[in-house]
């Protein structure tokens, strides 16, 4: 298949930002910025933006630090990575055809879209935010044990221990070649690669109050994943959400099921609220 996906690189403020993008001639919807979760990239998304339609410019930016994107100097917080999506749509210029853009995150990727939405709340439409679940301290806990970083060594823990937990997690579908996939994303980030998780550890203790502050519609979509028991819980802090329940989906669903997860996605978008349409573009050119 050839892909439609086109590369860039823009400034940021740890260097330079690389995303992933599809960009119709002339869009009639407003665009969608894709946040992929930790400690992945913009890579889960390819297949789905591959997926998208002509209506809508489709952004899949990698956070500073992962990806092929440059990495800050020192651990940096929730609200920095934020700004980095901020970054991106003032660069491409989304602003310029619609009053504001939607967001589809994916489990940290959708508590930092909440963070988003809190900097420039003007600037967001609507989101649909999947496996954005409300932890309790010892769940938050057990994550952290989970999740943390592991010394190169000889033997190759470090990576048995990430393929290890890759398996544990698979879903429904998700190959053993995506999977790998998902552990060279992984690798790309070094030292580092749990600094992401950091910040979200962190930011757990904000987001019911920045879910709250909130007014934006809502679509919470709950895959059969490792936070299915826990995602429901993220509806008593909605001012103007609902919750979708996807049994039969798992880890790597977007991937596995990229056509449907589109289409679901773009249905959530239109049922929220009606996109009106416009006769001009963004122009991309440096």
């Amino acid at each position: 298949m050839v892909t439609k996906v086109k590369r860039l690189f823009i400034d940021g403020d740890y260097g330079q930002i690389h995303l992933r993008a599809v960009r119709p001639t002339l869009p009639t919807k407003r665009p969608l910025l894709c946040l992929h979760m930790f400690p992945q990239s913009g890579r889960n998304f390819e297949s789905f933006l591959n997926e998208a339609d002509a209506e809508r410019i489709v952004v899949a930016p990698d956070f500073p630090g992962y990806g092929e994107s440059c990495s800050p100097p020192e651990q940096i917080a929730a609200s920095d990575y934020a700004r980095s999506i901020w970054q991106v749509v003032d660069t491409l210029g989304l602003l310029e055809s619609h009053a504001s853009v939607d967001m589809f995150g994916v489990h940290a990727g959708a508590k930092l879209a909440t963070e988003v939405a809190r900097q420039r709340p003007r600037d967001v439409n609507s989101m649909v935010l999947s496996s954005a679940a409300v932890l309790y301290p010892q769940e938050l806990e057990q994550l952290k044990k989970a999740f943390y970083p592991v010394a190169l060594d000889e033997s190759g823990t470090r990576f048995t221990k990430l393929w290890k937990l890759l398996i544990h997690n698979q879903g429904p579908g998700q190959t053993l070649e995506m999977l790998s996939n998902h552990l060279a994303e992984i690798l790309r980030s070094g030292e580092y690669y749990e600094w992401g998780h950091y910040a979200v550890y962190e930011f757990n203790q904000r987001f019911p109050d920045v879910l709250s502050s909130l007014n934006h519609p809502i679509a919470l979509l709950n895959p059969k994943d490792d936070l299915y028991e826990m995602t429901p819980r993220t509806l008593e802090y909605l001012n103007n959400g609902k919750l979708y329940d996807y049994p039969n989906w798992g880890q790597g669903f977007i991937e596995v099921n990229a056509a449907d997860v589109f289409k679901e996605v773009r249905m959530r978008l239109e049922q929220m609220e009606p996109v009106p349409k416009v006769d001009s573009k963004a122009d991309w050119s440096n």
